[in-house]
């Protein structure tokens, strides 16, 4: 599930890479526009434009987005704004431009001279949004003379577009096209044509004012499709590292819940081998406070005199287990318990020597104290030997009290022949059931 959330993120993360800039090819294809100009998108993203009329104290800007065809804004451009509409007409086309607030200004071709008046110095053309495209509008305009052109938008109530800067993008060759080209919303291309339509200013019998465009390059233009490479190439890797670290995480918290904890370890009870009884400790004593026991002088003439004893040793195998205070057995050997007749480690399989510290497990089973330890706490909490759950209980095997009477009336209705056979002279060979010569016959 978490592979597939990545894998999620990372097609929503190229597909945001992909559509990032909105197109607008003309006004005819209704694409949803980005908000106005901010400062990721003037950051990381591009270039934007400024386009301010210096006639005015303070100079009235209006923000801007150049043209995706045509010549760059690389240095300032300086000169007058004039409307198409000011001294051109359609040549053909019937007008419906009854809803219209503003004089109809589309620069749609073909366009024809109206009255004698034509600008002649550097101008820059004004247009509005509608009605053909982008590249046809300002290809009209460099006919005409024009160094720049500035497209306004269309009234949103009317248009049905929303009042924000858009990309102006090409769907044919335009390379034919030299000059330069911005965008500016509606609102601003209201306001500049009424600033025009009340300027004291006037060019070659036309109404004007000084615009001047400038472009805000940012240093990230250059390095954007770069950084998007770098992203879709290293995203991958990412999401694999990612992805193997949560499952190493996953698969530490499973080895870590296989493990005995080490506080539990540590308060299992433990016992040092004497040579020749078991000396117990109850488990939570520190057993690196108690020095180990090593052979001595002492040992040697132990030795010594166990051989020079009169009664021959009568009974040999495992360790028998004594008090601590006395040298005598705490156990008889025939009553010792079965899990003190181990006599090695089943982890180290070495035979336990005096002064070994072993570790008892709740099943019983014994081991060197330090190897056993280092099993729980870092590989399993599982007794080597049995399996059994070191974190867990010993379950109390259930007892049952029965009355002597009822041992009595079940012998006596038990077959005679399947009853046990006397133990007094058997041996090993003897069948543990007999059958009586008498009941044959």
């Amino acid at each position: 599930m978490v592979f597939g959330l990545l894998c999620l993120f990372y097609i929503s993360a190229l597909l945001f890479l992909t559509i990032a800039s909105p197109v607008e090819l003309g006004s005819d294809l209704k694409f949803e526009a980005k908000s106005d100009r901010t400062w990721l998108w003037g950051w990381a993203w591009g270039t934007e434009s400024t386009v301010s009329v210096v006639d005015r104290t303070p100079a009235v800007s209006f923000p801007s987005r150049p043209a995706a065809f045509g010549a760059e804004i690389n240095d300032p451009l300086l000169g007058y704004v004039i409307p198409l509409s000011s001294f051109t007409t359609p040549c053909r086309a019937s007008l419906n431009a009854s809803d219209i607030t503003l004089p109809f200004n589309s620069g749609c071709p073909d366009l024809c001279l109206n009255g004698s008046e034509r600008p002649t110095e550097t101008w820059i053309a004004l247009v509005q949004r509608g009605k053909c495209e982008f590249v046809k509008k300002v290809r009209e305009a460099q006919r005409l003379g024009a160094k720049a052109v500035v497209v306004g938008g269309e009234d949103p109530e009317i248009s049905g577009f929303p009042d924000t800067l858009v990309n102006m993008y090409s769907p044919e060759d335009s390379s034919d096209i030299k000059i330069s080209a911005t965008y500016i919303k509606y609102t601003d291309y209201k306001e500049l044509f009424s600033l025009i339509s009340h300027s004291n200013t006037t060019h070659s019998g036309l109404r004007t004012l000084s615009l001047l465009i400038t472009a805000e390059y940012s240093a990230w233009e250059w390095y954007s499709p770069i950084i998007t490479f770098i992203i879709i190439l290293l995203l991958p890797s990412a999401l694999t590292f990612i992805t193997l670290l949560i499952h190493r995480i996953r698969a530490a918290r499973a080895a870590q819940r296989d493990r005995a904890p080490e506080d539990v370890v540590r308060n299992l009870p433990w016992r040092v081998w004497t040579g020749s009884g078991w000396e117990k400790h109850e488990g939570g004593e520190d057993a690196n406070a108690f020095p180990d026991v090593t052979p001595s002088s002492a040992d040697l003439e132990e030795v010594v005199v166990s051989k020079d004893r009169s009664t021959p040793e009568t009974t040999a195998g495992p360790p028998i287990e004594e008090n601590a205070s006395t040298s005598l057995p705490a156990i008889p050997p025939d009553n010792q318990p079965w899990f003190e007749t181990q006599v090695e480690c089943a982890i180290c399989l070495s035979e336990f020597a005096k002064g070994d510290k072993v570790r008892v497990l709740p099943c019983h089973h014994i081991f060197h104290l330090h190897e056993v330890d280092e099993w729980l706490i870092q590989r399993k909490k599982l007794c080597p030997v049995c399996k059994a759950d070191v974190t867990q209980p010993k379950p109390e095997s259930p007892t049952t009290t029965t009355h002597p009477s009822d041992n009595d009336q079940s012998q006596s209705e038990q077959p005679q022949s399947l009853r046990p056979t006397p133990t007094a002279d058997a041996t090993e060979r003897t069948p543990l059931l007999t059958t009586r010569p008498e009941e044959h016959n």
